[in-house]
């Protein structure tokens, strides 16, 4: 199998502004995290990959304890007019980064999103996912806390405060 390391330049080539090799227990994962999901984001209950669908914090923590190294990624200085565009290729990073990893020998390999996903324009929640090869559930959705987490790491991220502020997305591929 490859040295994990040769994922950080593969992601960078694709568009990633930064990409490390993390060992897991640097992940943090929190009950409250959902919480800002279900109050405060247009997306629950709207999306398969979203609450009340996702993992729960209490699975989230077992799974990541079934991994010991993951490749967290971030697009950093997005403009409000670019976040979509760059949510989306984050996204598609992810899943071509995944099953290139699942490919190359590290068969656990699995991508978390930032955010709700955006395959389709509208999610049928009553049916199942058109793009189960390509949907992850979001981070956030599974609790992870990706501000604790970007900081374990030694990753910038700071809470946007106005529309004018630049963004980042974080996303993150579990490795074992």
């Amino acid at each position: 199998m490859l040295k994990l390391e040769i994922y950080e330049e593969k992601a960078k080539s694709l568009g990633v502004s930064k990409a490390e090799i993390i060992n897991t227990k640097n992940v943090a994962v929190a009950n409250w995290v959902r919480l800002k999901c279900q109050f405060g984001c247009d997306g629950y209950g709207g999306c398969l990959t979203c609450p009340p669908y996702s993992p729960t914090p209490d699975y989230t923590k077992k799974m990541i304890g079934e991994y010991s190294k993951g490749l967290l990624m971030q697009i950093e200085n997005i403009s409000i007019r670019n976040r979509p565009e760059m949510r989306s290729k984050l996204q598609k990073v992810v899943v071509h980064l995944e099953r290139e990893i699942f490919l190359d020998g590290y068969y656990k390999a699995f991508g978390l999103f930032a955010g709700p996903c955006r395959f389709c324009e509208t999610c049928d929640t009553d049916k199942d996912c058109k793009y189960s090869d390509k949907a992850r559930p979001a981070m956030e959705a599974c609790g992870i806390d990706v501000y604790q987490t970007a900081r374990n790491c030694g990753f910038e991220l700071e809470v946007v405060k106005t529309e004018d502020c630049l963004y980042s997305y974080i996303a993150l591929i579990l490795i074992e």
